[in-house]
């Protein structure tokens, strides 16, 4: 009897465990379908309404990234400013935003471009970069249009800035911080319209300062370091201004400042939109270079010069007083006013039309005045022994004035 009752309670237990086993299953397989219910989703992307997603979708290829390289004296040079191998070498000095505005042209911010010995375009989702030139600026507006030959980039419309209203969407498109962040989207709306903002200031040598005041687009998209020069976009895909700066806490005796970025109103900048057009349009500066390759961007009256900013803090021969602060000119192009006047690479620039030249920036401000057919006066100091002198205490040189005509080219 006890092992029959064995028998009997062993038969028991292999069904509860059979039993549980498969209540075990079913719980898991329940378990599974709830899980995949809750992952398994899809959204209809046809009921999302936003007034982003088909401007976003026209423009953000037509923002592109502007890259800004620089001469500037290689260490091995001892600060001296010897040409050559030992003297000048390039490197990427600063990169910001560009809306295309018509076939190859570029709308920027003139600081984005500012001092550049090369420029180049980055497209987004393209890794080579396309060289561009500058083709019209102006520094107290702090707009620049630059030209790409080769670029293949579809331009966007430009709205009538005029008709902004405070309250109404701004979309801004750019390529805050790095390349890696190419074609960034950013919210906000017009805070405000006709803000006055000191956008430019030039001091003579007496120390009297011209400041340039701008009326610029309030508004709470962010703008951030590399947003300069992109698009401030409205609804309808128009480019109605170009982020160019925002407030930050350093602005108001440390206050917190957040969501005050400004915006170069498009009305301001289509009169060197148009002038740059024009010029292509009429073959103005469509011409070769003395070695016969075609120039592609209709260029504004220029120097023809690439210079570097020298003082006691960056050339030690400056440093020693045996050459004077001023810009050191790296190259002269050719065919350039520059060059048919006489000037030479390592001439140091101390003065222009009677003002006295301490940086490259004074020297762009006097030139960007300038049309074809006026004059610039020009100062320089030549050591002709720079490249040889052993020490900056061997370095002698002599001061020449030039009267250099300018000239598109």
């Amino acid at each position: 009897m006890k092992r029959m009752h064995g028998r009997i309670l062993s038969v028991v237990l292999i069904a509860v465990f059979l039993a549980a086993g498969a209540l075990h299953a079913d719980t898991q397989a329940e378990n599974t379908v709830k899980a995949e219910n809750v992952v398994n989703t899809t959204t209809d992307a046809s009921r999302v309404v936003s007034p982003f997603t088909g401007v976003v979708g026209s423009v953000q290829k037509s923002v592109v990234g502007v890259n800004n390289y620089q001469t500037v004296g290689s260490a091995r040079s001892r600060g001296f400013g010897i040409r050559g191998q030992d003297g000048f070498r390039e490197q990427l000095a600063a990169t910001g935003s560009g809306v295309v505005v018509y076939d190859g042209y570029i709308l920027t911010n003139y600081h984005v471009v500012e001092n550049a010995s090369r420029l180049s375009v980055s497209v987004m989702g393209e890794e080579e970069e396309i060289e561009a030139t500058l083709a019209v600026y102006d520094a107290g507006l702090d707009v620049a249009v630059l030209h790409a030959e080769k670029l293949d980039v579809p331009s966007v419309e430009l709205g009538d800035s005029d008709m902004l209203q405070v309250g109404e969407w701004a979309i801004c498109v750019g390529n805050p911080l790095s390349e890696e962040l190419r074609g960034t989207i950013t919210v906000g709306i017009v805070s405000a319209l006709d803000r006055k903002i000191t956008s430019y200031e030039k001091t003579d040598r007496y120390g009297l300062k011209t400041t340039y005041v701008n009326s610029m687009i309030q508004t709470d998209a962010a703008i951030n370091s590399g947003n300069s020069g992109g698009g401030l976009f409205n609804v309808l895909g128009q480019l109605m201004g170009i982020p160019t700066m925002k407030y930050t806490g350093s602005n108001y005796s440390g206050a917190s400042v957040e969501g005050i970025g400004l915006a170069i109103p498009i009305n301001s900048a289509k009169p060197i939109i148009q002038t740059a057009i024009e010029r292509q349009l009429t073959d103005e500066g469509m011409n070769l270079h003395a070695d016969g390759n075609e120039k592609g961007a209709a260029a504004s009256v220029r120097l023809g010069v690439t210079v570097m900013t020298v003082n006691g803090s960056n050339n030690e021969a400056v440093y020693a007083g045996r050459l004077p602060e001023g810009v050191m000119i790296a190259k002269v192009e050719k065919g350039s006013p520059a060059e048919k006047s006489g000037l030479l690479i390592n001439d140091v620039i101390v003065e222009a039309d009677g003002n006295v030249i301490s940086g490259a920036q004074a020297l762009s401000g006097i030139i960007s005045g300038k049309q074809a057919g006026d004059t610039l006066s020009i100062k320089v100091y030549r050591a002709d022994n720079l490249d040889t002198a052993e020490s900056v205490y061997d370095i002698k040189g002599e001061y020449m004035e030039f009267e250099i005509e300018m000239f598109a080219f």
